[in-house]
């Protein structure tokens, strides 16, 4: 367990030491006042403690991702682990702490506003569109499952399941944060946290101990690593979709201090919870090929059924279904209140007047798509979620890495990552079945080709930012 064991040691000290890097290159001031008292609505702007914000945060990022993310991830071995950790302290925090603080800074902004500041107003089009399609996505992916399930253990048939479900979304969405969300979260936050602390010490007294990582284990057959892992492990690592429910905690903070432990902290945290999983699926089933015939058999809701089962008796059957259910059923609640808030910041040039009736108007168009594309199959809406969340997480790090090249700041703590994850969004949708499925090497060069393009747009980025602080420099001297 020397892997495992150790890869949890990186992540605490990423947070005790890199996050603190991270925060001061980015410069906090405590002495501004946060949006959640200039625009203190008592709706979407409200302070919060920023205990309270961090589960929510950590319940909203989180939901079935670093469970059910896992568990697909451990079909790859410890290599996973590599991943995990890498990609939540360079690359997933980073990018969860600059989509909340730019947002804080910029009075509560969405995401798309945010882009549009500092990669111009083309790209914020785009990531407008692709960041609404993704939250439909997301909470109709995020709706089928539990509902699958409630159809299963309960009376109820699918459609009545969805719509109740639905019917939650709306009450959630349209209510103050601090009504539903505010006082519930925390709590199945809580029950995130302790299911995966008891799968944790459960993996002591697994029949098998938990692989380390080798020469002979680096490798899984017949999966190539690249880009494929980076896609399947990304609430565990990095993901878009995080920076899309980074602008609703954004609100209600206090200080500016406290977006290290809501958004950085929050991060590192599911990566630990991802770990536990990834490691309990390599291990559980006596390793990959039992976890594959697992998953074949059950699915990966199947999968958290028996490990909590077996692992916690009675008492983690009951967290089990309350997490298949209930975990995504949160996320798909926020995904939706997100929508609706990036659809508002959209139309707010034609809308009369804020107020409930618009905020429900907003949901609509939003919520109609994902009730419908909640009849397709689940492994087809996930597939898509997938690649589209990595593309959102690509752009907001490109965002961070020219906000700091504009305030003359150490960018490559985002454009590096950024610069990974172009390679990783770029490789992937060639090679991969909803892609265009070409063969791996086509694969490999086109997003080569690509990754190369983007580079050197980067580069005269830079280029254009170093001559105009030149010659700020030389008017300033000469006056």
């Amino acid at each position: 367990m020397v892997t495992f064991l150790a890869s949890i040691m990186f992540l605490l000290l990423g947070y005790f030491f890199y996050a603190k890097v991270v925060e001061r290159i980015f410069g906090i001031n405590d002495q501004n006042q946060t949006p959640a008292y200039t625009n203190n609505d008592g709706f979407d702007y409200t302070p919060m403690s920023w205990w309270k914000a961090s589960l929510i945060q950590l319940l909203n990022i989180a939901g079935l991702g670093p469970i059910f993310g896992a568990i697909l991830g451990a079909l790859y071995g410890p290599v996973a682990f590599i991943w995990i950790v890498i990609g939540s302290i360079f690359a997933g925090a980073v990018h969860d702490y600059f989509s909340g603080m730019l947002s804080l800074r910029h009075n509560g902004a969405q995401f798309p506003t945010i882009v549009g500041k500092y990669l111009g107003k083309p790209v914020q089009s785009m990531i407008n569109l692709l960041s609404i399609g993704l939250m439909v996505l997301v909470a109709a992916a995020f709706t089928a499952g539990p509902a699958q399930l409630m159809a299963e253990i309960t009376p109820l048939s699918f459609i009545v399941s969805l719509l109740i479900i639905f019917t939650y979304f709306l009450i959630a969405t349209l209510l103050p944060i601090n009504k539903i969300i505010g006082r519930v979260y925390p709590i199945f936050g809580g029950i995130l946290i302790f299911m995966a602390l008891s799968i944790g010490v459960g993996l002591f007294f697994f029949d098998h101990p938990v692989p380390n990582l080798t020469l002979s284990s680096f490798h899984p057959e017949e999966l190539p690593i690249w880009p494929l892992l980076m896609v399947t492990i990304s609430c565990g690592a990095i993901s878009g979709f995080h920076s899309t429910q980074s602008p609703i905690l954004a609100r209600t903070l206090k200080k500016e201090s406290e977006g290290r432990k809501v958004f950085y902290g929050a991060m590192i945290s599911e990566g630990i919870i991802t770990l536990i999983w990834a490691a309990a699926g390599m291990t559980f089933f006596g390793g990959t090929s039992g976890l594959q015939e697992a998953l074949a058999s059950g699915g990966p809701a199947g999968v958290v059924n028996e490990i909590s089962t077996t692992t916690l008796g009675t008492l983690g059957g009951i967290l089990a279904v309350l997490g298949v259910i209930i975990l995504p059923i949160t996320t798909g609640d926020t995904a939706l209140r997100s929508s609706r808030m990036m659809l508002g910041d959209l139309l707010k040039p034609f809308l009369k007047r804020d107020g409930k009736w618009t905020n429900a108007l907003l949901v609509i168009p939003v919520a109609v798509p994902a009730f419908l594309l909640t009849q397709m199959d689940y492994s087809f809406l996930w597939r898509y979620v997938g690649w589209s969340n990595q593309v959102v997480a690509t752009v907001m790090l490109w965002t961070g890495a020219m906000y700091l090249i504009k305030h003359q700041k150490f960018h490559w703590i985002c454009s590096i990552p950024a610069l990974f994850m172009t390679a990783v969004v770029s490789t992937y949708i060639f090679y991969a079945p909803e892609g265009f499925a070409l063969p791996y090497m086509t694969s490999m060069v086109a997003g080569a080709f690509i990754w190369t393009a983007v580079l050197i747009w980067f580069i005269t980025k830079v280029v254009k930012s170093k001559k105009f602080d030149k010659k700020v420099v030389t008017v300033k001297k000469a006056s």
